[in-house]
């Protein structure tokens, strides 16, 4: 029987582009909870069980493929940064739920923002990762935007342990909150030097 490897060379770029989608609505989903006050938990955590799967389903192609499209390593290393964003976004959501927020100030809706914002550029970097054109671009964005977070997140740091009357339990809260907003996005931003690697090795 004659093996066929381009149709599962094909299908890497296909999981990267569905990867790409729950990245975005997932960031997308976490900013919209922050903009109302309102966790979307059970939503993201949806997202986050079909990246599980489509990070399960790239695992095994690369266990299954003779020749892989791009070095394995890159593969494996993609999709496991590309997974790790969702998981962020979920347990960010989680928090939201578990900390009973309803009032969230105005640098956490910001650093959202920048967030889908991330999100949006991932997901465009990978529907044209196959041809790996323009990835430098979405990269240059990314760590702009990376960059204004921890702008926003120092400032926001700063206010909250100034005398402003917030309780311990408050203080906590956001600090941890904080935290994990700025962590997700150094996951988007880790996934853009990934792409600009896997760019540079296969220019």
């Amino acid at each position: 029987m004659r093996l066929s490897l381009l149709p599962r060379e094909r299908r890497f770029y296909d999981l990267f582009r569905q990867q790409g989608q729950l990245v975005s609505d997932s960031l997308t989903e976490l900013s919209k909870s922050l903009l109302e006050g309102r966790s979307r938990h059970p939503r993201l955590r949806d997202l986050e069980h079909a990246c599980d799967e489509v990070t399960s389903q790239i695992y095994e192609l690369v266990n299954r493929t003779f020749v892989a499209p791009i070095e394995r390593e890159d593969i494996l290393l993609l999709a496991s940064r590309l997974d790790d964003i969702v998981d962020l976004a979920e347990e960010a959501t989680d928090k939201l739920e578990l900390y009973r927020i309803r009032q969230v100030p105005g640098p956490a809706r910001a650093v959202g923002e920048c967030l889908a914002a991330a999100g949006q550029q991932i997901d465009r970097a990978l529907e044209r990762l196959e041809g790996f054109e323009g990835l430098d671009e979405r990269r240059m964005e990314v760590d702009r935007l990376e960059e204004e977070v921890d702008r926003i997140t120092r400032d926001a740091l700063g206010e909250l342990f100034a005398d402003n009357g917030l309780s311990a339990s408050e203080l906590i809260k956001w600090k941890d909150l904080y935290d994990l907003l700025e962590n997700t996005m150094d996951a988007c931003d880790q996934v853009a030097n990934v792409l600009l690697t896997i760019a540079i090795k296969n220019a």
